[in-house]
């Protein structure tokens, strides 16, 4: 065994032990991997491409996780060995610790409870580990302490996978709450698909710009106050009615004249739909940079901090600032149209642009608010990991005025987003210049992709060689001269 030796190897244990541990494990594993087959399976079945693309995206996240999993079991014994000064670890300490090595007056079987964010030894050099001393152990012959102790691998094991799953879930939760609330866009879309039917096309008629319920409910004037009314509207429509019926309708037709002018009857909520669930995959995993955040709150995890409570008050204040700006791109659609024109011919017709959007990059937001949920599920798969693994009144914890809020503001950056953020990005971020590649349904995308892919091959066949090359450039002279030939006679 690792560290001290405790316990009997596999040569001494019951094969009959072994045999059903395997068992259990084997057997819990495939049952998952078939859920996940038989998920996939389903979305298949029913063409949710962008969705089962998403479950593949959480099976990479599984096979990351085992992987790294395998790292710490192959690498623990190693690290384990790391022998250090025992002064060193009095630094930078997630709990209180006193003179006698104990933390804060709490019992000895706290200590490889906070050993897991950096193994915490005392300066009489006690393993952390089930009340064994240093001087019993591998490092204890030399007067010194372990880097990480066997039990803090252990934990570390289990947050980085509780991490994962919450992160997961709680992106789960959040597309299927805003999805509801997508919902009853539709029968907007069914209405208007009626209306444009029933509508005499020889029949025109004038739009009074400033009459116009979309106009009415954004264009705040010309000036500088009226600038400053138009992002506290922004800032406080987020939180009641996000989208109402005009708004659905104008930036879906701004939408239509500019990406789809001949086809009026475009169905944009379906559109929309699968927009979203191809952003969805990206959201759902846990990019490099999200892990570089984990190391970095870890790290700021020291006692008399309260890292974690200033630290949710990030993804709060980003949230607050995506919905703005969503409901400020709005507005800023509104005032272009009523500082342009008093009254239209036709229909209230918007222009999408980039430069209404951070950087004219609309797909910013969408990173901004893969950090806002990753955060806000790292906050709270901290919070139950500690809460299950070690006790509500635990050091690690921290005190309950520290707690409240922060749970608090998970479930506000949870309802929030569901309810109005991501709602507000499916249609708002269709307002750039250019369309996603969702606007083709998957049987035209498949073929875009076949013939591109044809063409490329085509292409380094006919640059295949110098010969073939300038065969080719000759073949094209011939084709313009015999165009200039034909064009003149």
């Amino acid at each position: 065994m690792a560290g001290g030796g405790e316990g009997p190897t596999l040569e001494f244990t019951p094969t009959w032990v072994v045999a059903v541990v395997c068992t259990v494990i084997v057997a819990i594993s495939l049952a998952v991997e078939r859920a996940l087959h038989s998920g996939g399976k389903y979305l298949k079945k029913k063409k949710q491409k962008p969705l089962y693309e998403a479950l593949l995206k959480v099976k990479e996240e599984l096979m990351l996780l085992g992987f790294i999993s395998l790292l710490l079991t192959v690498f623990q014994n190693r690290i384990t060995k790391i022998c250090v000064n025992p002064k060193i670890m009095d630094k930078w300490l997630p709990c209180k610790l006193h003179h006698d090595g104990h933390l804060d007056g709490k019992e000895t079987a706290h200590y490889s409870a906070t050993s897991v964010f950096g193994g915490i030894f005392g300066p009489t050099r006690r393993l952390l580990a089930a009340g064994a001393k240093a001087q019993e152990g591998y490092c204890g012959k030399k007067n010194k302490v372990p880097l990480l102790s066997v039990e803090a691998f252990h934990h570390l094991h289990i947050f980085i996978f509780v991490l994962a799953i919450v992160h997961v879930t709680f992106c789960a939760l959040t597309i299927v709450f805003a999805g509801l609330k997508i919902r009853q866009w539709k029968q907007w879309e069914e209405e208007n698909a009626k209306e444009i039917s029933d509508v005499d096309e020889a029949q025109t008629k004038i739009t009074h710009v400033q009459e116009h319920d979309f106009v009415k409910d954004h264009f705040w004037g010309i000036g500088k106050n009226y600038r400053v009314k138009g992002w506290l509207h922004s800032f406080l429509n987020q939180f009641y009615g996000s989208v109402c019926r005009s708004d659905y309708l104008t930036l879906r037709l701004g939408f239509i004249s500019t990406h789809c002018r001949g086809n009026p009857k475009f169905d944009f909520y379906t559109y929309m739909v699968r927009a979203l669930e191809d952003d969805f995959k990206r959201v759902v995993g846990i990019s490099w940079y999200l892990w570089i955040f984990v190391v970095i709150f870890m790290l700021m995890n020291v006692d008399g901090w309260h890292a974690y409570f200033w630290i949710a008050f990030i993804p709060f204040f980003l949230l607050l600032a995506v919905g703005t700006k969503l409901q400020h791109v709005i507005t800023q659609l509104a005032h272009e149209v009523a500082e342009k024109h008093i009254a239209v011919e036709g229909e209230l017709i918007v222009q999408p642009s980039d430069k209404h959007f951070w950087f004219g990059k609309p797909k910013f937001v969408l990173f901004l608010i893969h950090l806002i949920l990753f955060q806000n599920a790292f906050e709270m798969a901290f919070f139950f990991w500690i809460w299950i693994q070690y006790g509500f009144t635990s050091c690690i914890m921290g005190k309950v005025r520290y707690i409240v809020p922060r749970l608090v503001i998970g479930v506000f950056i949870q309802v929030l987003c569901s309810y109005s953020t991501l709602p507000l990005y499916a249609i708002v971020t269709q307002m750039g210049t250019k369309f996603k590649k969702a606007i083709f349904d998957e049987g035209i995308r498949s073929g875009l992709i076949g013939w591109a892919q044809k063409a490329k091959k085509r292409k380094a066949s006919s640059v295949d060689g110098s010969g073939s090359t300038s065969g080719s450039s000759v073949g094209v002279q011939l084709g313009k001269v015999n165009q200039k030939t034909t064009t003149k006679g």
